[in-house]
């Protein structure tokens, strides 16, 4: 028995045409012939499974770091050292330096800007009991927002540990804040600069490796806060969680592309084993639609019958019969079917490789 491709009913091709799939039909004598032609089995056969099948998109996107951020100078002067491109920086690690001085990265939310003192109450104030807890120099020290004799004490052990003046006051001009460790992405200025107060000195981002997506308007229903899906990159395929979506629909980067697309991104399970480039691509499988306990086969099994059905051959030893079937849902190269006495582990005519 032979196949040959064969133009379907418009709906279904429709379908198959997206997923590149083909649909064959019986040659020789005419589709009614019941003779020896019929009983040669096809020269490959693949089983019907029974489980779950899960359609899925897959949209290209760019492997970066989250969380862009400007990292202004809190003091006037001279760059004397600005960190490198690409550098990762934890707590305490050295962001930049004017005059010598070096000013470093402590956590929080809310940026330094103002000099602190003893009496003083706020969030910043907090936010700086914390790192000293942190950094092992808040013994007896409770992480709340008033800058107490304890905080000054502190303040004045990390300025002695740092070679600066120890003034037991702390300010802009030593610390920036940041909600975690960050990695610079650019220099805003070079050693030699002179900065003011408010002044871009580096562009950092999160140290968390993402993938970045825009995807179509139309397809936003599978972007799911907190759904999990599959990152292919250049080296490795692994999984990753939808960490936000955005509200907005934007055009395309290109003056052509009018279609519009929303900001989407990705983190991954697991960071440590994500090596890839910055900037290299990177292609996210989203998860649609999913049939769970059908039977299904791969798309290469289906025939188009004369009378606009479509079927499949089930091959039992040297006997070979044609099962006419409904089609269900088109996913990872296979369909949904149901018919007539069929049944998980029964075998199907395919294409031969």
């Amino acid at each position: 028995m032979k196949r040959k491709t064969l133009v379907v009913p418009v709906t279904v091709a429709a379908v198959l045409a997206c997923g590149g799939y083909a649909v064959t039909t019986l040659t020789g004598q005419d589709a009614a012939d019941t003779g020896q032609e019929r009983a040669n089995p096809p020269a490959a056969t693949e089983p019907v499974v029974q489980g779950d099948l899960v359609s899925t998109t897959s949209v290209d996107g760019t492997l970066g770091y989250s969380k862009q951020r400007k990292i202004n100078s809190g003091a006037g002067g001279t760059l004397t050292w600005v960190g490198a491109d690409g550098a990762k920086l934890e707590r305490n690690g050295k962001l930049y330096a004017v005059d010598g001085t070096p000013v470093r990265l402590w956590f929080g939310t809310e940026p330094m800007y103002r000099k602190l003192k003893n009496g003083d109450t706020g969030t910043d104030v907090k936010q700086v009991k914390q790192n000293l807890i942190a950094l092992g120099y808040g013994a007896g020290l409770a992480a709340d927002d008033k800058f107490t004799d304890g905080t000054t004490k502190g303040v004045k052990r990390w300025q002695e540990d740092h070679g600066l003046q120890q003034t037991g006051e702390i300010g802009p001009e030593t610390i920036a804040f940041a909600p975690g460790p960050v990695r610079v992405a650019g220099a805003g200025a070079s050693v030699g600069d002179r900065t003011g107060p408010g002044q871009q000195v580096l562009t950092a981002t999160s140290a968390d490796r993402v993938v970045q997506l825009k995807v179509k308007v139309s397809q936003a229903a599978l972007a799911k806060p907190d759904s999990k899906v599959e990152v292919q990159l250049p080296d490795t395929t692994t999984g990753g969680t939808i960490a936000s979506v955005g509200t907005v629909a934007k055009s395309g980067d290109s003056p052509d592309d009018k279609t519009p697309r929303i900001d989407v991104t990705v983190t991954f399970d697991d960071p440590e084993k994500v090596s890839g480039i910055d900037q290299a691509p990177a292609t996210v499988k989203l998860t649609g639609q999913t049939r769970r306990d059908v039977l299904s086969v791969p798309v290469g099994a289906l025939l188009a019958l004369k009378d606009g059905s479509f079927g499949v051959q089930v091959v039992d030893g040297d006997q070979v019969r044609e099962v006419e079937v409904r089609l269900g849902m088109f996913a990872q190269g296979r369909v949904e079917i149901t018919g007539n006495g069929l049944k998980a582990g029964m075998r199907v005519g395919v294409p031969s490789v």
